[in-house]
């Protein structure tokens, strides 16, 4: 049996133009900072996965240590100007984990869906866990180069060494290339380039379920149906190519879709509750919890 949990590392509150991209090129990126229209909070959502072939945790979360002055990057205009998180060190996924009976310890696998600091900030916690990760993602994040495009590889813990995720030519739906996790071949990979141009997926097939943790494909699932890309991803064409790719899915199978700052999505993974078609979605402008009042 499959048991999958929601956890909840805190909130982060971004400016408005980041999960509705505005404009073209750079200037969807300016706009980011120059917006002064925020978010309500919204969850940083890691997910564990209980299988028979071990814990499966998706994405780290956050760390408290966004609290500290010096743990951003601080010459950096976005961190500066176009984030804020609120994580307390018990909503950390360490903490998290113990109280669900399970220690970090025995976690078997750790899959990042990309390494910005929301996802991977608790690295900390796992140190006996194999981590994987995109080979490319890992490569475009590392070093000063990295710090350059946004992430934080200098708060990564010094044994942080990932087994790098191969993709193979194996179809799953309008997915031409996969990554099968366990060997029950319920838990796989897919590429998901977008919000970064390595960014993956995992799918968790889960009896009549089929669980989508799409990390951030979009930042709720009526921004998926509508096909909206961001304002952080940097190519817009590959990033509504994935969009497709994940709608022509859900078309296909009942998809449970579970971005990680959707505020309904621990709801509707208690419920199992798939993707509507975008006739039954609600209009883009009444996504829950999108824009503060």
């Amino acid at each position: 049996m499959i048991r999958i949990h929601a956890i909840q590392t805190g909130t982060v509150t971004i400016k408005a133009s980041q999960p509705i991209g505005r404009g073209r090129g750079f200037q969807r990126q300016l706009n980011i900072l120059t917006d002064p229209q925020w978010t309500a909070p919204l969850p940083i959502y890691a997910w564990v996965v209980e299988h028979p072939e071990g814990v499966i945790v998706v994405d780290t979360g956050e760390t408290a240590r966004t609290a500290d002055p010096g743990y951003f990057t601080r010459w950096s205009p976005y961190f500066r100007l176009a984030v804020r998180a609120a994580v307390r060190p018990e909503d950390e996924i360490g903490p998290q984990l113990q109280r669900l009976g399970i220690a970090p310890r025995d976690v078997r696998w750790v899959v990042l869906t990309h390494l910005h600091t929301d996802h991977a900030g608790g690295l900390a916690h796992f140190p006996q866990s194999e981590i994987l990760v995109a080979r490319e993602e890992y490569q475009a994040a590392h070093g000063v180069g990295g710090q350059l495009r946004g992430y934080l590889p200098q708060r990564w813990p010094a044994w942080f060494q990932p087994r790098f995720v191969d993709f193979a030519p194996r179809a799953v739906g309008p997915f031409p290339e996969s990554f099968a996790l366990t060997r029950a071949d319920d838990v796989f990979v897919l590429p998901t380039p977008g919000h970064t141009p390595h960014h993956l997926s995992v799918v968790v097939r889960a009896g009549e379920a089929t669980i989508f943790l799409a990390g951030d494909t979009s930042y709720n699932e009526a921004l998926m149906v509508a096909q909206t890309v961001d304002g952080v991803s940097p190519d817009v064409a590959v990033a509504q190519q994935t969009l497709a790719r994940i709608r022509a899915y859900a078309q296909s199978t009942p998809l449970v879709y579970l971005p990680s700052h959707d505020p309904a999505g621990a709801q509707r993974l208690a419920a199992r509750t798939p993707v509507a078609g975008p006739a039954a979605r609600p209009p883009l402008e009444s996504a829950p919890a999108l824009v503060r009042a």
